[in-house]
């Protein structure tokens, strides 16, 4: 069970309102913690707050030590369309160009209607005078209310983005298709980012017919849209049953059909630079995390961001879902809540001042590495580039120790394992348990201790179950987002991973 530290720690207790997921509610207590009772228990006696909703500010103000809220404030500048459109915008304007070419041309409506006028009739009708096909969509709606369109007539006002359509998307099938990627931001003063290595690809029910833009169920993947059509339940072409698979199928596939898969994988560093956009705006928040689900759809093997997803869908409607979400739920905590019980590590002191002394080594060997070797902590963007010089010097610094018991196991301790633990093996399969690395001793025996945020840490673990650490992904970059966020210098090393 997940019990505060100590000999004789008690369970851990969770707060819910009605908007928290089932998912999460069952996970938890799966996991041995209890379910705070409004009435029977002490006001400030809980150690998560999980819901759907934002928290208002007054709650973080009162926030306690030993307690965590699963949204920090202003996260909605990257969830809502239009607030990211306008970080993005003023990202590429203050540190160049190029930044923004993983989204589709995009116009924040009313105001940049004179703009997208002038871009509309600007691109010349194709074969029989059929004008581009655009994409209209409501700033804060999850998949209603969206609108493909060739004539401008057909714009409607209200708050809404308008986005150039993907005229040539990845078909399985003939079927349209796009990537839910979980990513936690553990903090963002200081920046720490975990990418989920689970994840779904999500389906259209009906072939794509450019010819009939007003057929929803062959233009969108929501799952909210896709479930209701006709031809959700038939078995489909390659698809098969349903509108959802598991990532880890999705990439099996590509391989089978002789598609590079690592390379898309290697090009899904879009995370980064979006959280990058709102980052410096954020007011500071203690003890806090977000979940994020970003939606990608892929191009001739080239990732654009569609949108990012506050309180990503933890609904479970098929056997993709139930792969995926409880996983994902587990390992959610013990990246954000338990990795930060474990604060106390067993390593050397610097000095009087008692400071830990955790080698930028550490962080090296979760990022770049020997070219041709990939390890089972690699993540999405550390593939991307191998240039390690000196492994050596790495594996003097790692530690390497036994596996411990993996996230999703529920009869599972908060404390035991001592010092950084890196799994060796391969890659685990889509039915494998994950393996989490952050382990230390904590002492004390009141579930109300302080939990120091994990992105507090001197170097970030590197993995906690299927979560994996992409930023800081090296020494500039964790130098970089530590002492304030030098969102140039970032940039200018993101530049230079690209190219390598």
């Amino acid at each position: 069970e997940d019990r505060a530290p100590g000999p004789a720690g008690k369970p851990l207790v969770f707060r819910v309102d009605d908007s928290t997921p089932e998912v999460v509610q069952s996970v938890l207590l799966e996991r041995g913690w209890d379910k705070f009772e409004q009435g029977g228990q002490d006001v400030e006696d809980w150690n998560l707050y999980w819901r759907a909703s934002s928290v208002r500010m007054a709650k973080h103000a009162n926030i306690k030590p030993w307690q965590r809220l699963n949204h920090p404030p202003g996260t909605t500048r990257l969830t809502r369309k239009d607030h990211l459109a306008r970080h993005l915008r003023h990202m590429k304007t203050t540190y160049g160009a190029a930044l923004d070419e993983f989204v589709p041309l995009t116009f924040v409506m009313p105001n940049d209607y004179s703009k997208f006028v002038a871009e509309y009739f600007r691109q010349k009708p194709g074969a029989g005078g059929a004008r581009s096909c655009w994409i209209c969509k409501p700033a804060e709606a999850c998949g209603r209310g969206i609108l493909l369109f060739r004539d401008i007539k057909d714009l409607f006002d209200d708050a809404y983005v308008v986005q150039k359509y993907i005229r040539n998307p990845l078909l399985v099938g003939r079927y349209k298709c796009n990537l839910r990627i979980y990513a936690c931001v553990t903090g963002f003063q200081p920046l720490t980012i975990y990418i989920y290595q689970g994840g779904s690809a999500r389906f259209a029910t009906e072939k794509v017919d450019l010819g009939n833009l007003r057929n929803s169920h062959a233009h969108l993947t929501n799952s909210s849209i896709s479930k209701c059509g006709a031809s959700y339940v038939k078995v489909r072409e390659v698809v098969g049953h349903g509108c959802k698979w598991t990532l880890g199928r999705f990439f099996s596939s590509l391989r089978s059909w002789d598609v590079d898969d690592l390379l898309l994988r290697q090009k899904i560093n879009v995370v980064i630079l979006t959280v990058l956009a709102i980052a410096p705006s954020l007011p500071v928040a203690a003890n806090c995390f977000e979940l994020f689900g970003f939606d990608i759809l892929v191009d001739n093997l080239k990732p654009w961001l569609l949108e990012v997803n506050f309180s990503p869908a933890l609904s479970i409607d098929c056997s993709a879902d139930a792969s995926v979400k409880r996983k994902l739920i587990h390992d959610t905590i013990e990246l954000t809540y338990l990795c930060g019980l474990r604060n106390e590590r067993a390593e050397p002191r610097d000095g009087a001042k008692g400071r830990r002394s955790v080698s930028l080594a550490k962080l090296h060997a979760g990022g770049l590495s020997k070219p041709g070797s990939v390890r089972s902590s690699e993540s999405l963007l550390q593939r991307t580039s191998r240039t390690l010089k000196d492994e050596s010097a790495v594996k003097k610094a790692l530690k390497i120790g036994p596996e411990n018991k993996h996230a999703s196991q529920p009869r599972e301790m908060a404390s035991g394992q001592k010092g950084l633990l890196l799994s060796t093996k391969e890659p685990p399969g889509p039915n494998a348990p994950p393996v989490h690395v952050a382990q230390s001793v904590v002492r004390g025996q009141d579930r109300r201790l302080p939990v120091r945020p994990l992105a507090q840490q001197q170097v970030p673990g590197l993995q906690a179950g299927n979560f994996v650490l992409i930023f800081p992904f090296y020494e500039a970059t964790f130098g970089a987002s530590r002492n304030g966020l030098n969102v140039r210098s970032i940039i200018q090393e993101l530049r230079k991973l690209m190219k390598s």
